[in-house]
């Protein structure tokens, strides 16, 4: 597996000793992070809060370049929750456009990685100018076949579950089918990570004991990893730990072994 990082890591470095621990065999298929922390990270050093998000942008940079080496199937960020609305205007303005210009600008590397960008969440509920970005990356970067970047934007777990119900719904009444005759498999399909493998590991940075309203249907089974790394210091060494973690629990999925 080294080979796929001689770029970026020194042999008998901290973090080869640490990729030399993950098992390329037993690598989760999803990874979902909730990036928290860049507030703190900026008040720490008695900067605007503006200045942490920009250093999270490195920790996404890194998060997914690891992640593509690795070869993980999906990896999804938590950009964005429709709580965040109740920020400072002008803290939401800056993030707002810090996504939109982190997006343009990093798209060609995207693609050149072969990583597919998705959006989830309430996109229509994006200003038309972020929105126009976003959708243009998720186009730019449908057919390729690497690593799938989901970005939650505008998004809430409760919200996507309770939409995901009315279409399932609507779909039974279609095909005149009792509201009793619903399935999880249709409430599956009608997810923004429709078709995806279900979260393996949940990552949550700055030591946050909760999971924020974010993919509550997605982690019904999910290892979950705490850190009490701030995500701007978030980088490829913490992933490793993160996997290596994982890698150690014992799944049993409601079961026994």
């Amino acid at each position: 597996m080294l080979k796929n990082f001689e770029e970026v890591i020194e042999p008998g470095s901290d973090d080869a000793e640490l990729l030399s621990q993950i098992d390329p065999g037993k690598l989760p298929r999803h990874i979902a992070v909730i990036m928290d922390g860049n507030g703190r990270w900026a008040k720490l050093r008695g900067e605007p809060r503006i200045n942490g998000h920009r250093e999270g942008a490195e920790s996404v940079r890194a998060i997914l370049d690891t992640c593509g080496r690795l070869g993980i199937e999906v990896v999804t960020l938590y950009a964005f929750s429709t709580e965040n609305w109740k920020r400072p205007a002008d803290e939401v303005d800056a993030l707002m456009q810090m996504l939109k210009y982190y997006v343009g600008k990093e798209l060609e590397n995207v693609h050149r990685n072969n990583f597919r960008f998705r959006p989830i969440g309430d996109i229509e509920g994006l200003a038309a100018d972020v929105r126009e970005a976003v959708c243009n990356a998720q186009e730019r970067t449908s057919e390729n076949t690497g690593t799938i970047i989901n970005v939650a934007l505008n998004y809430g777990g409760r919200a996507e579950i309770v939409e995901a119900a009315k279409k399932a719904f609507a779909g039974l009444a279609a095909e005149g089918k009792a509201p009793e005759e619903l399935t999880e498999e249709d409430i599956e399909a009608n997810l923004y990570t429709r078709g995806l493998p279900e979260v393996d590991l949940l990552v949550r940075t700055s030591g946050e004991m909760r999971v924020s309203n974010f993919l509550l249907w997605q982690i019904a089974y999910a290892e979950i990893y705490v850190t009490e790394t701030l995500f701007p210091d978030f980088r490829r060494s913490e992933i490793f730990k993160a996997i290596i973690e994982y890698q150690q629990r014992n799944r049993r999925f409601g079961g026994v072994n």
